[in-house]
């Protein structure tokens, strides 16, 4: 009777056919690491307050009130959309290049234009907040340009007390960076 899983053995003649590794597609936007404990919670609390309005404009049309269950209800969706937006700030990686995703905008930056990726010990903003400490900062310089704003950060809300998650995101953006360049 035969395993339901393959051994290592059979795992390498499998990649050895030339097939590229889950992890060597470049296609595809993706961010090298985890939403944060802190990110994750902010979102959490804040769909459960859309779902409380959602909850209150069906309350308010069963009481005949329309113009509170609308307003209600687009409190809902703004929260909704304002959520969604928070769960996707980062850095995210391409074939293509480098994306910083903030609130309220976006920063592409192809990788024929990125001079150098590094961490810097620097001042950074605890969880976004204007109180700054000393902490590690991921630096992307651009060619011809300035760098960019850090993002990530060991003191942001993805990496606030991990450390070592924050070191293993660094290493793999500086990795692309290094490969694609």
């Amino acid at each position: 009777m035969s395993l339901p899983y393959d051994s290592p053995a059979a795992v390498d003649d499998e990649f050895a056919t030339g097939r590229p590794l889950p992890h060597a597609v470049h296609d595809r936007w993706l961010r090298p690491y985890r939403p944060g404990p802190w990110r994750v919670a902010v979102a959490a609390l804040a769909l459960m307050l859309a779902a409380y309005l959602m909850f209150a404009a069906v309350i308010m049309v069963a009481a005949s009130s329309v113009d509170g269950a609308v307003t209600c209800l687009v409190c809902a969706v703004v929260v909704i959309a304002a959520t969604l937006r928070l769960l996707r700030t980062g850095v995210w990686l391409s074939g293509k290049g480098l994306r910083q995703v903030g609130f309220f905008g976006t920063v592409t930056v192809p990788w024929s234009k990125v001079a150098g990726v590094r961490t810097a010990q620097q001042p950074v903003k605890v969880l976004g907040l204007p109180r700054t400490v000393m902490g590690q900062a991921l630096v992307i310089t651009r060619k011809g340009g300035g760098p960019l704003r850090p993002m990530l950060t060991d003191h942001n809300a993805d990496f606030l007390g991990r450390v070592e998650a924050f070191d293993i995101a660094a290493d793999a953006i500086e990795g692309w960076s290094a490969e694609l360049r």
